[in-house]
């Protein structure tokens, strides 16, 4: 019977069942989609024979809402949704967002914070013996002990508060069912200590034969520097084939422990997992409500690979999916192109094809097939490895195949893609065909700064490859009659980026005349190797000594610095070009970032030549400049300037 799963016992009885094995509890609302991690754990569980029932964002201040369905026979399972829940509430500023795009009609406050540990302990007070299992992308990041940004602390695994007895991290459909067939089995849920890609805990480490022991929980709040450490070591065990099992210590004897990571899925695997019977949309229920605009980017959508080797310090992915890309087969993606086409609200725009990098469709090596990633150097960063293999036929193979679909008028990429990867490709094939048929006016890219020192730290290529990309890519829509631009995505307040940083951002900006929509201040999340720079104030990779701006105010001004155009950033510009010594910047000439505020300014600027950093005492001012508020030279060619346009305009008028 292809349907929804049960989200009541009315549900539940109409399918002849009297109990569910698993109840899931999730912070998201119900959407049976393959985009949302919840319904593909709940969908391979349906394959595998167990029954699931969904419980979707219950009242947790009501012990009774997780008992929608009864006592589950084998335990529950809990995600807080798509999204860590903290981020999914709070701004980069801590303040709270007025809309949840996971919840009917968009509306705030249906999930707690802390989601999976608030879950967790509401189901304790009732089944306090059930086994309960976590999951999903804010468990997954928070395994280990980890930075809080929140509550700008260190906590302990969020296995340990939220009473939770196994934690499934990575992506999690091989563990899921191993733990599923285990209790099915009737393996005590304390002896479930086997499988790869989960946590757990113990006061015993003789079953272990070999691992690592990380600082314990108390030395990590002692010194920061011991987290720093300890975090590297997580860094580079996150690996399936090279990666050891690790132990965290804590208090009264408990170690947290951490199995190596599930083996990347292999073609066929993927291509059943995107099989199963998703309904594709939101449940029903929903509708009146306003239903989940989540669903709207990514309903017409195709997620062909998973993974990525490019190893941006920011980004939690070599924690959560791993740097081993895996992939599903054309014929899959094929499948489910047809079924969308189907779709009575499809217009003929398949607006993604990709995943967290699009362009990425193959392994980076074949070794890492075999042996794995490599754990003392990236792919990508600083210099393609020797060992990389840069191919984009594959994914240019699939592109034309689904553009050719009937049906279909275009096939749009927007996940992001890695401009250095296509860089290292000899064949423009890729580039030029996305410019020709992929692309509705911009491609949006990632070089998130231009400095090489914060792009050091943030672990992207060098600026000259942006350049030249910036390049080639003009040069080939000149070519092909397009007149389509590059919208970057850029970053402030990156760990090693100070105001002079900033202001370089902002002059590459002015001098390519730039003036970018949306700036992302940098967000601390846990599991990443910025988010470790941000707390410790050291790069965990070399134990160097990092900048790290934390002050909300001196932050603003370097975001304020990427939109420097935006009369309402005037002040924090001008702040930060003082502090900075760069009052140069401050003036009427083109190379200046904004105008002078008084006359005072203005003298300032008329004494420093543009360049030249370093302020100096304004001389007295003239009566022209008391007057006018600028230099009486100034004015006065202004002055000229406008008579002269007049003159010409009259002149062109008795023409005519």
């Amino acid at each position: 019977m292809r349907d929804y799963l049960p989200i009541c016992k009315e549900d539940m009885q109409k399918r002849g069942w009297n109990q569910v094995d698993f109840t899931f509890v999730i912070g998201d609302a119900y959407v049976d989609h393959p985009s949302f991690g919840p319904a593909i754990i709940s969908r391979i569980l349906e394959a595998e024979g167990y029954r699931v029932g969904i419980i979707a964002q219950p009242d947790w201040k009501d012990e009774k809402s997780i008992d929608v369905f009864g006592e589950p026979r084998l335990g529950f399972l809990i995600s807080a949704g798509n999204m860590d829940s903290m981020v999914n509430h709070y701004s980069v500023s801590k303040k709270r967002r007025s809309k949840d795009f996971f919840t009917p009609g968009g509306v705030m406050g249906k999930r707690p914070d802390h989601a999976t540990v608030v879950y967790g302990n509401l189901i304790r007070r009732t089944y306090k013996n059930k086994p309960v299992i976590i999951g999903g992308i804010e468990a997954s990041l928070r395994r280990m002990a980890h930075y809080d940004y929140w509550d700008d602390c260190l906590k302990r695994s969020v296995l340990l508060d939220s009473q939770a007895d196994i934690l499934s991290y990575g992506m999690g459909e091989k563990s899921i069912v191993e733990i599923a067939d285990a209790l099915n089995s009737g393996i005590p849920v304390e002896e479930i200590t086997f499988i790869k890609g989960t946590v757990y805990k113990t006061k015993n480490l003789n079953h272990i034969y070999e691992y690592i022991t990380l600082p314990s929980y108390e030395e990590l709040c002692a010194d920061k520097l011991n987290y720093a450490r300890s975090f590297y070591t997580q860094y580079c065990n996150t690996d399936a084939f090279s990666g050891k099992c690790l132990v965290e210590p804590y208090k009264g004897g408990v170690y947290v422990v951490q199995n190596p990571m599930s083996p990347p899925l292999s073609q066929e695997e993927m291509d059943r997992v995107y099989a199963l019977p998703y309904m594709r949309n939101y449940h029903p229920s929903y509708e009146a409500m306003g239903g989940i605009d989540a669903i709207k980017e990514v309903k017409f959508s195709l997620i062909s690979n998973r993974g990525c080797f490019g190893g941006c310090s920011f980004c939690a992915l070599t924690f959560h999916q791993g740097r081993i890309i895996q992939t599903r087969s054309h014929e899959s993606i094929l499948a489910e192109a047809e079924t969308i086409i189907k779709d009575p609200e499809f217009k003929g725009y398949i607006h993604d094809v990709g995943g967290p990098t699009a362009n990425f469709r193959k392994p980076a090596c074949q070794k890492q097939l075999t042996k794995g990633v490599c754990t003392n150097r990236q792919c990508l960063f600083p210099k393609p490895c020797p060992n990389l293999r840069v191919d984009h036929s594959d994914y240019l193979s699939l592109l034309r195949k689904l553009r050719s679909l009937p049906g279909v008028k275009k096939v749009f990429i927007r996940s992001g893609i890695r401009f250095d990867y296509i860089m290292a490709d000899p064949d423009e094939t890729f580039l030029r065909e996305m410019c020709q048929h992929h692309i509705s006016g911009q491609l949006k890219v990632a070089p998130e700064h231009i400095s090489d020192t914060v792009l050091r730290k943030l672990g992207k290529p060098e600026n000259s490859v942006y350049r030249a990309f910036c390049k080639k890519y003009a040069a080939i829509n000149k070519k092909l009659g397009k007149p389509q631009f590059l919208v970057p995505y850029l970053m402030s307040s990156h760990p090693g980026s100070t105001l002079k940083e900033a202001i370089e951002l902002a002059e590459y900006l002015r001098d390519n005349h730039l003036s970018p929509e949306q700036v992302q201040d940098f967000y601390p999340t846990p599991s990443t190797i910025s988010t470790c720079m941000y707390y410790t104030g050291v790069d965990p990779r070399t134990m160097e000594p990092v900048f790290v701006e934390h002050n909300p105010h001196a932050k603003a001004m370097q975001r304020a610095l990427i939109q420097y155009k935006n009369p309402k950033n005037y002040e924090l510009v001008h702040e930060a070009l003082e502090l900075a010594h760069r009052t140069d910047l401050i003036g009427f000439d083109k190379k200046c970032l904004i105008k002078p505020r008084n006359s005072h300014d203005t003298a300032a600027a008329k004494k420093i030549p543009h360049g030249q950093k370093g302020s100096k005492p304004a001389r007295q001012l003239t009566d022209a400049e008391k007057k006018y508020g600028i230099s009486f030279e100034k004015y006065d060619s202004i002055q000229k300037a406008e008579s002269s346009r007049k003159k010409q305009n009259t002149s062109k008028k008795k023409k005519r």
